[in-house]
Parts: C-alpha cells; sequence; structure tokens
C-alpha cells in the first residue's frame, strides 16, 4: 500500500448489506486515507529514530509486501551494519480493511527503542475469495521466512516475537500456535484488543452485547468479518484460538485490553485459557478505551500508556 499526501476519508458503508464491488470500493478508498499524510493527525507521527520501508518477501505462490522498520542508521553507520537485531512480525487490524502504514507510529517506535527489526505484515484482506485461512497463512509464512534468512535480514533468530491488534492479534495468536507445532521457540507474544473467536460463539459474550453499537467496532462489522473469515463448510474452531485442543507450551503473552470494547471479552476469556495450559500471561486492561485505540494516539489517550507498556514487555522478552 503506497503512501499518498493526502486524501479523503470515505463514508462508512452499510456493512449489514454490502455488496462485494461495495467492499472492494470502500476499502481501496479507506487505506488510501490510512496511508496518507493527511491520517497522522489520528494515527501519530513514525519516530524519526527508525527508518521505513517496503519490501517483498517472495512465498509459494506468492510476492507478499511487508513493511519494514529498522534503527535508522547513525553517523558510523552502526545501525545499518547490526545483524543481531531481535525480531518483531507484526499484523496489522482490520481484517476486511486495514494497511501496515496505518501502524507506523506503533511500529516505528518500538524498532528505535528497543531497538529492533519490525516487519510489518501486509496480509491478504478478508474478502469473498481470500478468506482469514490466507491471512494467517501470510502471518505465519512471513515470520518463518524471515527466521530461516534471518542473517539476511540482519535479525537474531533466537529473539522473535509475534505482535498483532484486532484482527492482526488473531493471526499473531494463530501464528504463535504454530511456532510451537514446528519447534520455534518465540520469546512473546503481543496481543492487543484480539478478536480470538471466529466460531459459531463469537458474539456470545456480555462485551458484546455492551458495546454492539458503540463506541466504535459495531457489530455489523463483526458480523461481516466473520461471513468472510469462514466461509460455510469451515470448521471455525481451526481458526479461533480462543477454542484451541492445546494452549500450553506457547511463548509468554501480553493480552491488552481496552474495556469499552466488543472483543473485550475475547481477550479476557484468551487470558484465561493460556493461564489456564501454564503459558505465562499477563492481562492489561485500559478502563475507557476503545477498539484500536493503539493506532490512535491523535485521538485516543491512553495509546502511549499501552505503548510503553509493549515496549517494556518486549525489551524484557527479547534481551540477549
Amino acid at each position: 500500500m503506497s503512501e499518498t499526501t493526502t486524501a479523503t476519508r470515505p463514508p462508512e458503508p452499510d456493512f449489514s448489506a454490502i455488496t462485494t464491488e461495495q467492499l472492494i470500493a470502500y476499502r481501496d478508498a479507506e487505506n488510501r486515507f490510512r496511508a496518507s499524510s493527511t491520517a497522522r493527525a489520528i494515527l501519530g507521527e513514525p519516530d524519526p529514530g527508525a527508518a521505513i520501508d517496503w519490501q517483498e518477501i517472495a512465498l509459494p505462490g506468492r510476492d507478499l509486501p511487508v513493511r519494514v522498520y529498522r534503527p535508522a542508521p547513525t553517523g558510523d553507520d552502526e545501525a545499518a551494519a547490526r545483524t543481531d537485531l531481535p525480531l518483531v512480525v507484526h499484523v496489522h487490524g482490520g481484517g476486511f480493511v486495514g494497511t501496515a502504514v496505518q501502524c507506523d507510529w506503533t511500529n516505528s517506535h518500538l524498532a528505535a527503542a528497543l531497538p529492533a527489526l519490525v516487519i510489518s505484515v501486509e496480509h491478504r484482506l478478508l474478502a469473498p475469495d481470500s478468506p482469514l485461512a490466507n491471512a494467517a497463512d501470510d502471518g505465519w509464512d512471513v515470520l518463518d521466512h524471515v527466521v530461516r534468512h534471518a542473517a539476511q535480514w540482519g535479525a537474531d533468530p533466537a529473539r522473535a516475537a509475534v505482535f498483532g491488534e484486532s484482527c492482526g492479534a488473531l493471526i499473531s495468536a494463530l501464528t504463535a500456535i504454530r511456532a510451537r507445532e514446528a519447534g520455534l521457540e518465540l520469546k512473546a507474544q503481543v496481543l492487543v484488543n484480539p478478536a480470538v473467536d471466529v466460531s459459531k460463539t463469537m458474539f456470545d459474550h456480555a462485551s458484546m452485547a455492551e458495546y454492539a453499537h458503540s463506541p466504535t467496532l459495531a457489530l455489523p462489522q463483526l458480523r461481516l468479518v466473520q461471513r468472510l473469515a469462514v466461509p460455510p463448510g469451515t470448521d471455525a474452531r481451526a481458526l479461533s484460538p480462543l477454542h484451541a485442543d492445546d494452549l500450553s507450551g506457547l511463548a509468554p503473552a501480553l493480552v491488552v485490553v481496552p474495556t469499552q470494547d466488543p472483543v473485550a471479552d475475547h481477550g479476557r476469556r484468551y487470558a484465561e485459557r493460556l493461564r489456564e495450559a501454564g503459558t505465562p500471561v499477563r492481562l492489561s486492561e485500559y478502563p475507557g478505551a476503545k477498539h484500536a485505540f493503539l493506532t490512535l494516539p491523535g485521538v485516543e489517550p491512553q495509546a502511549e500508556a499501552a505503548q510503553a507498556e509493549i515496549l517494556q514487555f518486549l525489551r524484557a522478552a527479547l534481551a540477549k
């Protein structure tokens, strides 16, 4: 997704009746806005201490864009020459809409302050011809590729973490499970406002009823996410970490929950299940915060506090 100078935000469509053509048009217009300089008043300015660029990774059957954040080179090019940076693979939220650019504030600050190599996955978005399984494959395949080619990226494969928000947190949680199954030891997983249940029980949570239509992320959007994520005949449990058979032996988790969020109970219940399975977990709630608050530092006062907590958690987990 290329950045633009200015863009106008499109009006929100009727998600309960949206057609495929309308979805594509809305997604393209909304992502142009999120990648524009206009949006930075909401999404935050990138940290000048990080260098940011787009790259493509050749994966089986596709070339996938990733947004790469590194500590900016110093006068003596020390940062450019580093070959041992910890790795954070990030997945942006949005489900059927979204771009890695919307997370420049968060990821650039992590890259500069940790310091670390942060790779944000421009995953395939949910659509009638692109279910959640595609996006889940993108998250895992990028992590697997970068770890296997760590020397080319200047990363330390023994110090890797995953991080995501909303649907991106769902993909990150699935990636952490696949990493365990593949014998890849992750040091941490950070799951912010995670929507970790796309099964038939997705809406059977008290927070869903309480925040169904306000203050953000209305129920019709979530119903659209579920319809696109799990086509008929799909075993939704396989894509819902909340219902995974075994959550033991996973990377230590930080689960960040904004309380005024329909999926708040998804995060709370997932933290409970991780704890019951013996996986170290910290549940951190932000009273009054809304869905996607971490990516909206221009309007959400608690974004900086959450960013600081995530930085502290990852710094400890990824230390040599």
